[in-house]
């Protein structure tokens, strides 16, 4: 793909931009090399602006290691080693890498990512597909994800986490706004949020939730030792729970709002060690025996 400036003003780009583009891209530039004077120049927003405007390509980069102060690519990233960078971190497909992901401001990903480390971003972190890292993930904004994510060990989003998957989490997940999750939650350790989290799925927890405001699940709601919130407790189908489960004051704790009233017996079965206050549906069945 090469520019010019007639391909570009069809896009209605701002006039400052267009001004800086025309003086010093020149017009037959390749794609590429048209986001790589923006970044080198500084306008790493003018950089994401046009990947948003033309979308991605075919090329791939690989490199041994990747340290940069920015970096806007239209292909696919590959990195045998670690991957530290200052600033924004765009890519318009995927990114491969062998050690850590970590960007001091956002990471936009295209389509999907996978690496061997941990991946840290110091604001946004979003994927078009799915994500995957063998270690943690941690976001100082809102993750957004289209696909699953899955974190060997700890999951911590200090904005709002949105996945159109499902979420698999080694460790802990651990929310600082809330959650909305389109498919199921498998979290190995505690699940601690301070939002509402909601979940189009099942939910299951080998240790406590606790801190969350709501919390719903279109499935099930399962967790190795309590179930406590703030507001409402509301699964579509049983609750279970190691220790106790507990509503905030003056909301219900609600199983089986998907199933007839007939199936309670077998489908909005409630385990805990005592009754739950305010079990407005499902049928208590005692201490969780597993």
């Amino acid at each position: 793909m090469e520019f010019t400036k007639k391909f570009l003003r069809a896009k209605s780009p701002c006039a400052d931009g267009f001004r800086w583009f025309s003086r010093h891209v020149e017009d037959g530039s390749g794609y590429q090399q048209a986001l790589d004077t923006l970044v080198n120049a500084g306008r790493v927003g003018d950089a994401c602006w046009l990947l948003s405007q033309f979308g991605p390509t075919n090329e791939v980069l690989t490199l041994d290691r990747l340290e940069a102060d920015a970096l806007v690519f239209a292909g696919t990233l590959v990195v045998r080693g670690n991957v530290d960078v200052s600033g924004v971190l765009q890519t318009g497909r995927s990114i491969r890498a062998g050690g850590g992901v970590r960007a001091g401001e956002s990471i936009v990903v295209g389509e999907d990512v996978r690496v061997a480390g941990a991946i840290v971003s110091q604001g946004l972190l979003q994927v078009g597909g799915d994500l995957r890292a063998d270690w943690g993930v941690e976001a100082e904004g809102d993750i957004r994800c289209g696909g699953d994510l899955r974190a060997g060990w700890d999951l911590v989003c200090h904005g709002t986490l949105a996945l159109k998957g499902g979420a698999f989490v080694g460790q802990d997940l651990i929310a600082h706004g809330s959650v909305e999750c389109d498919k199921g939650v498998r979290v190995g350790g505690h699940l601690t949020g301070a939002a509402s989290v909601r979940v189009g799925q099942g939910i299951w927890v080998g240790g406590a939730i606790t801190g969350v405001q709501h919390l719903e699940a279109g499935w099930g709601i399962k967790a190795g030792e309590c179930i406590h919130a703030g507001g409402a407790i509301k699964a579509g189908e049983s609750l279970s729970a190691g220790e106790d489960i507990r509503a905030g004051d003056g909301y219900g704790v609600f199983a089986g709002l998907h199933v007839q009233v007939d199936t309670w017996d077998a489908s909005a079965q409630v385990w805990a060690q005592q009754p739950p206050e305010r079990l407005r549906s499902g049928v208590w069945l005692g201490p969780c025996v597993v």
